[in-house]
């Protein structure tokens, strides 16, 4: 009862002055609320305890390779291949390519590295008397195989003709993508002499050699890059060349002294 009665009593007095509660609440809704952090002080304070989070976990859980083993060295495999006219037997690692067996292991660094990716021509070399980038070429796929380098066209103290005609006509100019483009030169005149047609061969159904005019080298000539610019003197020297076949056989089957016999 006595509950009830004091109950009654602030009914009353809410209803006899009803401004009081709103104006109560009003103020209570303007206060500002106050924290104790700052909202800049609040995200850097997070971050920073994320980054916290995260670097005790990787700490104390490493992240390892399941199995995680030493990386072997691959088994040597016997090798024997001509160069040059001359047989050579070899134990190199698989993964060796023919320009590196060239360069590194016979001394032969006439044939250069240049992008190392079959794009510019400077390691071009024969195999089979077929024009091929050593860089791409893995030695083990040239097994029993006849290779010929820019060490191997001249007979002795005679140049191959186009060898002469690049000296001639001034076919080029640092000299660093010359044994390519000499190279390169070399299979195209045999290539059009078989009648092997390219991309700018007009007739194809034409039987017999392929007249090289200045488009035909160009194109057979594409994959070989000359950053000096030497383009018009490789033309003329491939026309020169085209006239004047190698007297002494077919390239790398005559005797010569032999540069990597030290090896």
């Amino acid at each position: 009862m006595q509950f009830d009665r004091e109950k009654t009593k602030r009914d009353k007095t809410k209803t006899a002055n009803p401004g009081d509660d709103q104006q109560e609440a009003a103020q209570s809704s303007a206060a500002p609320c106050e924290w104790p952090l700052s909202r800049r002080e609040f995200v850097v304070g997070a971050g920073v305890g994320a980054i916290g989070v995260a670097a005790s976990s990787s700490w104390a859980s490493p992240i390892r390779a399941p199995h995680a083993t030493e990386p072997q060295e691959a088994r040597a495999i016997p090798l024997a291949l001509t160069i040059n006219g001359h047989e050579k037997e070899l134990s190199v690692d698989p993964r060796t390519t023919l320009l590196d067996l060239l360069r590194e292991n016979l001394k032969l660094t006439g044939t250069k590295k240049g992008c190392d990716h079959g794009q510019c021509g400077a390691c071009t070399v024969l195999v089979e008397g077929r024009r091929v980038n050593s860089c791409l070429t893995l030695a083990a796929t040239v097994d029993g195989e006849k290779v010929t380098t820019i060490e191997g066209l001249a007979n002795g103290g005679e140049f191959h003709p186009v060898q002469a005609a690049f000296l001639d006509n001034d076919g080029f100019q640092c000299g660093y993508c010359t044994p390519g483009q000499i190279i390169s030169a070399v299979a195209l005149i045999a290539e059009a002499k078989r009648g092997v047609a390219s991309a700018v061969t007009r007739d194809l159904r034409q039987a017999g050699a392929i007249e090289l005019t200045d488009e035909e080298i160009r194109e057979r000539m594409s994959g070989n890059i000359c950053r000096c610019g030497a383009y018009p003197g490789i033309v003329a020297a491939v026309h020169q060349a085209n006239g004047e076949p190698f007297s002494q056989g077919d390239v790398g089957t005559h005797e010569k002294e032999d540069p990597s016999a030290a090896f």
